[in-house]
């Protein structure tokens, strides 16, 4: 029996690994830095202090950790003001299984940031908690975000599928004792390794259904 369905945003319901490395080299790049052609994939899953420590240490950036967050964080949001760059199916997939199951979001991203998305598209009430990876010990792929957004929806992770297209994530959720289901990010595919954990693995939102919940609740059981 599965009870609630916890979604990453970055990448599964929007598409801003782009926006996120575009933020953060420009950064890099202002402040001397060097920019690394692995940079992005190995912030993948990082929380805001890990992320911000591996700029300043590992690609020179000559601020603070803190400094550095707040300002990639700025530039991001500008930008998502513009146009926010919204996955297809993304919304009909969470107003879908929100008549159904407590939802939950478990994300890398800042808390700011997960509020600015949610309520630019209009999701914000389909979700009974988020939580941001700044807020636990450890990022992704530590289980900590998962085990904090069941916590917060109220459901045994056992009881709790989540959704995701990364490495880390996958590992995190897995980790976690959630059921899996896996949209790979066709810009960063996940290990093979990883994807092999999940009790599904789909090419796009659209397949995000409840008949494919209940299929996995039902293999579970």
């Amino acid at each position: 029996m599965l009870e609630a369905v916890i979604f990453d945003l970055d990448g599964v319901l929007i598409d801003s690994e782009q926006a996120w490395a575009r933020a953060r080299e420009q950064l890099v790049r202002e402040r001397g830095g060097v920019w690394r052609s692995d940079a992005t994939r190995a912030m993948m899953g990082m929380s805001s202090p890990e992320w911000s420590r591996y700029m300043r240490d590992t690609l020179s950036v000559d601020m603070e950790p803190e400094e550095i967050a707040a300002e990639v964080v700025r530039r991001l949001e500008d930008g998502y003001r513009e146009r926010l760059p919204l996955i297809a199916g993304a919304q009909d997939a969470v107003a879908a299984l929100s008549d159904r199951w407590r939802l939950g979001l478990a994300s890398s991203a800042n808390r700011s940031v997960i509020k600015l998305v949610l309520e630019l598209a209009g999701m914000r009430e389909r979700f009974a908690a988020t939580v941001s990876s700044e807020e636990v010990a450890r990022g992704k792929p530590a289980s900590d975000v998962y085990l904090e957004a069941a916590r917060r929806v109220g459901v045994a992770p056992r009881r709790c599928a989540a959704v995701e297209d990364s490495t880390n994530g996958l590992y995190a959720a897995a980790a976690a004792g959630l059921a899996l289901i896996a949209v790979p990010n066709r810009q960063f595919p996940p290990a093979e390794q990883a994807l092999r954990l999940a009790d599904a693995v789909i090419e796009s939102l659209r397949e995000l259904r409840p008949e494919l919940i209940e299929r996995i609740a039902g293999a579970r059981a």
